[in-house]
């Protein structure tokens, strides 16, 4: 479809271009747009838009679509679409624009709109208050049925959404909530006090997002009310904001785990330098802590390779085994905790599990280890010695390391929560990193104790 609208374009039928727009959905548009890659035609495509789809097309576009749109963008043209977007959206366009964007962006919006994204502004990202939105409706509680659907035909053009019905008093105190079938399904003029849940879970303007996220997926909610520390209602979280928070939080916990700084561009968008930019940190810092395993290997190597050198054949062997045995205890509870599975105070349970699975995963490698070194190496490919003695060692060796890794795997994660960190950033690489450097200590003692 987009090779179709490009050659249209090239050809200069703008008639057939729109024609085709009108009968597309505003995702489906945005998607279009934002693999065309001379901004001349992106540009050109969204001003055939008609006006009334132009801000919902707007607002799934990425920030560096935007950015290029709105810069070949009237006053005039940027404030419709300022005004037409949905205010937790026009938020978000905002933050990720350049000052002098914002200033031209709201020179000709409304003061009640100013205002109001300003005060949106002020929320500390990645809380409750930085996603809500203020487009809902509440009705008020001594209202009678017929008098909420009449309030709900007033307020709900511009609601993000109508499923949710929020009751409130005349302080605009959230009582409780209805969904629109209970209303429809109640008696003519009941009361609104009478048929209402009073039951209601809410969430606080500062409330981390990841929480909401949580609080979504256990009562499968559309809608989470949020309120103020009067418990006044001042916006709802919807489940498209949410779905978006889940996908954002869960590449950066994917980015912090593969030791990468995390980025909101993607990836065939950001440039190189960011790239390296990115990168570059981590990887000197695990480039340095990786050095402390050599020095580990240059003390007692020699010792080593005076014993045997096949013992110097098992090290990589040893450590891989040991960063792996890591990284699943890691990328396990980790998960957990996000989940909300487990918290802190659960790290006894989790050691325990850890320490009975780490033991009989040990005990397998281990026995499995024993008779590789022995059948295949030693007397199929016939490499010098691996004795019986030496075997033994290593295979034992290999199943307390597995002990220990399981060990740091499943601690270090509850030891960054414990001191306020994302547990992703104690994941895979700072975790094999000590775990290498451990084993290795491991096997070298014990080998040189046994074997000398």
């Amino acid at each position: 479809m987009s090779q179709e609208i490009l050659e249209l374009i090239n050809k200069k039928d703008f008639k057939s271009v729109k024609s085709l727009l009108q009968d597309m959905l505003a995702p489906d548009i945005a998607d279009i747009i934002e693999h065309l890659e001379e901004t001349t035609n992106l540009v050109l495509l969204f001003r055939l838009l008609p006006k009334d789809l132009s801000a919902e097309v707007f607002s799934y576009l990425t920030s560096e679509t935007q950015e290029n749109i709105v810069t070949f963008l009237n006053s005039n043209e940027l404030s419709y679409i300022i005004e037409e977007l949905a205010t937790d959206d026009a938020v978000d366009f905002l933050e990720e624009m350049p000052a002098n964007i914002v200033r031209k962006a709201l020179k000709g919006a409304t003061n009640e709109t100013r205002k109001l994204i300003n005060k949106y502004l002020s929320y500390e990202d990645d809380t409750a208050g930085a996603i809500m939105t203020p487009e809902f409706v509440s009705l008020n509680i001594d209202s009678t049925t017929e008098e909420a659907l009449d309030e709900i035909r007033r307020q709900g053009e511009d609601a993000e959404t109508i499923n949710v019905l929020y009751v409130v008093d005349d302080k605009k105190t959230l009582k409780g909530v209805l969904t629109i079938k209970e209303l429809l399904l109640a008696k003519k003029n009941a009361l609104l006090s009478e048929i209402l849940n009073d039951n209601v879970v809410v969430a606080t303007t500062n409330m981390d997002q990841e929480k909401i996220a949580t609080i979504f997926s256990k009562y499968d909610f559309l809608a989470l009310p949020v309120v103020d520390k009067e418990n006044r209602i001042v916006g709802i979280v919807t489940v498209d904001d949410i779905i978006d928070v889940i996908k954002e939080e869960a590449t950066e916990d994917f980015e912090k785990m593969a030791a990468i700084t995390p980025t909101n561009k993607p990836y065939l968008k950001t440039s190189v330098f960011s790239i390296w930019k990115n990168r570059i940190p981590w990887l000197m810092l695990l480039m340095i802590s990786a050095t402390f395993t050599g020095l580990i290997l240059n003390v007692y190597q020699d010792k080593l390779s005076a014993i045997s050198t096949a013992l110097v054949a098992c090290v990589p062997m040893i450590m891989d085994t040991g960063g792996n045995a890591g990284s699943q205890a890691s990328v396990t509870v980790i998960r957990a905790m996000a989940l909300g599975e487990l918290t802190i105070k659960d790290w006894y349970k989790v050691i325990w599990k850890e320490i009975r699975a780490s033991a009989l995963l040990g005990l397998t490698l281990g026995i499995v280890c024993f008779g590789k070194l022995l059948l295949i190496d030693h007397l199929i490919f016939g490499f010098e010695g691996y004795t019986v003695i030496r075997c033994f060692v290593i295979s034992m060796v290999l199943a307390f390391t597995v002990i220990i890794a399981k060990l740091v795997g499943c601690t270090l994660p509850m030891l960054a929560k414990k001191c306020h960190l994302d547990p992703a950033v104690v994941a895979s690489p700072f975790i094999t990193t000590i775990v290498d450097a451990t084993a290795l200590i491991l096997y070298c003692v014990l080998a040189i104790a046994i074997l000398a």
